[in-house]
C-alpha cells in the first residue's frame, strides 16, 4: 500500500518544493516507486521536472494538468501521469520510477470559478480517482501550496502523513502553528466523506529544517519548534511519533543550479556541480531515509 504523504507549511519560502522534489528524486533511486502530484499553482515542481519547454505545451491548452480532471467528462487522474518524468536532451529517462501529476497556471481556477458539485467536493474527487491507482506506488507526495484551500485540501484529505518543512526562524514556527490550527479545521469539515478503507485523516508527524544557511544557529530556533510540537502533541492534534527530523538539508547554490537545468541535485553531472553538491545530495538522502524509517 502506498504511503500517502502531504508537505506543507502556512509559511512560503521554505523550501518546500525543493525539499519534496529531492526527496521524491532519492526514494526513486533507492528503487521505490514514487509519484510526485503538484498541487501548487506555482507550478514550480512541474515545471523544473519537465523543463520550460514540456511544460509550457500543457500550460498552453490545460489538456493533461491536474485541473482538468475536475471537469466532468475531460480526464481522469490515470490519464494525466506523466512516467518516468525526466527526461535528458535525447528524450531518455534519467529516473525510471519517478512519475508526475503536472499542474499548470489554470489550478487557480479551482480556487475561484470552479462550481463542481456542492454534494461532492473537489477532494472527494481528486481521492476517489487516486484510490484507482495507488496501488502502483510505494509513495505518493503531494506538493502542497501554503494554505489549505481546495488544491491543498486534495492532497491532505488523500495523505496519510503530514510533514512540515520549516527554516530556522520565527516565521516556520508561526507558521506551523496555524497549519496545525487549520487541519483540525478541515478533518472537522470533511469527516462525513472519509471511508473506512481511507484509515485516519492525517496529522503532522515530522518537521523537517531546510535551506539553513551556512553559519545559522539553529539551536534555538529548533528548540522552540521542539517545545510548540511537545505541546500539541499533549493535546493530541499532531500525530504520537511527531517529531523533528535529525537530518536537515543545508542551504546551496547547487539547488538553484539544478533548477534551470531540469534536474534533481542527485541528477546533476558532477562537471556542472558546484562546490557543496556532495553534503546537499547527501542531506537529501539522509531525509528521505529518515522518511522511510518513519514508517517502521
Amino acid at each position: 500500500m502506498a504511503r500517502k504523504i502531504a508537505f506543507i507549511n502556512y509559511k512560503g519560502g521554505v523550501g518546500k518544493t525543493s525539499l519534496i522534489v529531492n526527496i521524491a528524486a532519492s526514494l526513486a533511486m533507492l528503487g521505490k516507486r514514487v509519484l510526485l502530484c503538484d498541487f501548487d499553482t506555482q507550478s514550480n515542481a512541474s515545471i523544473w521536472l519537465l523543463k520550460l519547454e514540456r511544460w509550457n505545451k500543457i500550460n498552453a491548452t490545460g489538456e493533461g494538468a491536474l485541473f482538468s480532471i475536475f471537469e466532468p467528462g475531460v480526464a481522469q487522474l490515470k490519464d494525466i501521469i506523466i512516467p518516468d518524468v525526466i527526461e535528458g536532451k535525447a528524450g531518455e529517462k534519467l529516473l525510471p520510477g519517478l512519475d508526475l501529476i503536472p499542474t499548470t497556471f489554470n489550478l487557480v481556477d479551482l480556487e475561484g470559478d470552479y462550481v463542481g458539485d456542492p454534494t461532492r467536493p473537489a477532494y472527494a474527487i481528486f481521492q476517489s480517482q487516486l484510490a484507482a491507482i495507488e496501488s502502483k506506488y510505494d509513495y505518493i507526495l503531494f506538493d502542497c501550496p501554503p494554505n489549505i484551500l481546495r488544491a491543498s485540501q486534495c492532497g491532505i484529505f488523500s495523505a496519510n502523513e503530514i510533514y512540515v518543512p520549516a527554516n530556522p526562524d520565527a516565521l516556520s514556527l508561526i507558521g506551523f502553528t496555524l497549519l496545525v490550527e487549520k487541519l483540525q479545521k478541515f478533518h472537522s469539515l470533511a469527516a462525513s466523506f472519509r471511508t473506512a478503507s481511507m484509515g485516519n485523516a492525517a496529522h503532522v508527524k515530522g518537521i523537517i529544517f531546510n535551506s539553513i544557511k551556512t553559519g545559522s544557529d539553529i539551536e534555538v530556533p529548533k528548540m522552540r519548534m521542539q517545545l510548540r510540537l511537545n505541546q500539541f502533541k499533549s493535546a493530541k492534534r499532531v500525530g504520537p511519533t511527531a517529531k523533528i527530523f535529525e537530518a536537515q538539508v543545508r542551504d546551496a547554490m547547487i539547488v538553484r543550479r539544478a533548477v534551470t537545468l531540469g534536474l534533481p541535485v542527485v541528477l546533476v553531472s558532477q562537471d556542472q556541480a558546484q562546490e557543496g553538491q556532495d553534503n546537499v545530495v547527501n542531506d537529501y538522502r539522509k531525509v528521505a531515509a529518515e522518511l522511510v524509517r518513519q514508517q517502521e
